[in-house]
């Protein structure tokens, strides 16, 4: 298909429709038009083109199915299903319906349909490459990577080029756990195709799956002598070197790689953990920097600054980058427990408040989260909202560490009566921790003692 400013038939045609003039095209001139709008997507102008064209030839059968197809791709199926039992009974010896007509049952989930439609075709001995892909992904639709396998294979055998075959063939190796086979029919491939990018980037990412990290860089190697400017294959290069703790090696890659990028964000990013690894924080700070000015909203770079400026001793700067890097990443769990942290650490109480909410609220599973949360509101003096998250903690943890600090906000608001009846459950759970409670929550101690007394009055 020409492109479009190359293309004098779809120039026409759109000068015909902003003109409101009539052409005359013949059916396989229109076809032409059709194919192109339907390639580029543009499915509003392939169907005033199929209307035309129905208008001049509307007895035509390659533009009917046409029709078909672009109602295929405005999901209209009713409409759909009318045309086809229109055109069925002349056009099952024709290629292009019987792949509409198996589109139409795979796009309505029912792929075993679309596979017998497609089997059909085959017969006609057209188009078989992109049958057999068809086939194979509606049984990968199926869960049956076996049978889709055959067919991938044999999509690749009608066109060895076909890289959607061969990517796709590695999966199913890969989904049937047949290792061996896969590097077996990858080798073969080689053999007879030796300047394929995507086979050797396949044989680089299926020894680096392996944690065969040497081979996996002969494989990367052979790809970037083919083609020296793919870019992610440096990136995976690079990961192998690191993957082998070979940082400085990584690093030339990752400068080579600079040279051919628009974006060096990530790049720069990925030396500066590099130099982390090498016990540089120096240059890897430098690094950082760098990919922020790149993109200053990179999330990463700023969090491994925070890192290394609290390994260096600089808690503010180390808190300013956990902040920013939260604020642009806000639903990162990880993040919000680091920025809390250093909230805490340098003093600031309430500021880490906030965190420790979102904390309980994604992970209510996870104990020390409230219990986190509750020595906080506790620090801060809210004790009465210490109590409301204490009773819901509770509802998740029968725990004595949560009890204890419930008493201890009792005491607190002076509710004696409630901070009793919760000590003596908090006893009940683990006495062992009694020490470690009176020197953390004073109000405790005293009435430890009587609360003992008074269980053993009972007793």
């Amino acid at each position: 298909m020409e492109e479009y400013f190359g293309n004098e038939l779809v120039k026409k045609f759109e000068e015909m429709m902003e003109n409101n003039d009539e052409f005359y095209f013949d059916t396989e001139e229109l076809d032409d038009i059709i194919v192109y709008y339907l390639e580029l997507g543009d499915f509003n102008y392939a169907d005033m083109a199929v209307t035309y064209g129905l208008k001049i030839h509307p007895n035509s059968l390659d533009i009917k199915i046409k029709k078909l197809e672009v109602l295929l791709e405005w999901e209209d199926y009713n409409t759909a299903k009318e045309m086809i039992d229109e055109l069925k009974g002349s056009s099952m010896e024709n290629t292009d319906f019987l792949v509409c007509y198996a589109k139409y049952y795979s796009n309505l989930g029912n792929p075993r349909k679309a596979i017998d439609i497609c089997k059909k075709a085959l017969e006609l001995n057209e188009e078989e490459n992109f049958l057999n892909n068809f086939i194979a992904d509606e049984y990968v639709n199926l869960g049956d990577p076996f049978n889709a396998l055959k067919h991938y294979q044999q999509a690749l055998k009608e066109d060895p080029t076909d890289e959607y075959s061969l990517e796709n063939a590695m999966i199913c190796f890969s989904d049937l756990n047949k290792s061996e086979e896969a590097i077996a029919f990858l080798n073969d491939y080689l053999d007879n195709f030796a300047y394929s990018e995507v086979a050797w980037s396949e044989y680089g990412q299926f020894y680096f799956n392996r944690k065969n990290y040497e081979e996996a860089i002969k494989g990367f190697d052979y790809m970037l002598a083919i083609n020296s400017s793919a870019v992610g294959v440096y990136a995976s290069k690079a990961a192998c070197y690191e993957a082998l703790n070979q940082h400085k090696k990584a690093i030339e890659v990752y400068e080579e790689m600079l040279e051919l990028e628009y974006t060096k964000a990530f790049t720069f990013y990925k030396i500066g953990l590099c130099y982390k690894a090498l016990k540089q924080p120096t240059i890897a700070l430098n690094y950082f920097q760098k990919s922020l000015r790149e993109d200053p909203q990179f999330y990463l770079a700023m969090m491994e600054q925070s890192y290394l400026y609290e390994e260096m001793g600089g808690m503010p700067e180390a808190l300013h980058f956990a902040r920013e890097a939260t604020l642009l990443n806000d639903g990162n769990l990880e993040y919000q427990k680091r920025l809390a942290f250093l909230f805490i650490d340098s003093g600031k109480f309430e500021e880490s408040l906030s965190c420790l909410k979102k904390l309980v609220d994604a992970e209510p599973s996870r104990f020390y989260n409230w219990y986190a949360y509750t020595e906080v509101l506790m620090l801060v003096g809210e004790y009465d909202e210490a109590v409301s998250v204490l009773i819901s903690a509770l509802e998740y943890h029968d725990r004595a560490e949560l009890y204890y600090q419930l008493s201890n906000c009792y005491f607190n608001l002076k509710n004696n009566t409630k901070g009793a009846e919760t000590l003596v459950k908090a006893l009940e759970l683990d006495p062992s921790m009694i020490t470690d409670m009176q020197k953390k929550y004073p109000y405790i101690k005293d009435e430890v003692k009587k609360v003992k007394a008074k269980v053993k009055k009972k007793n």
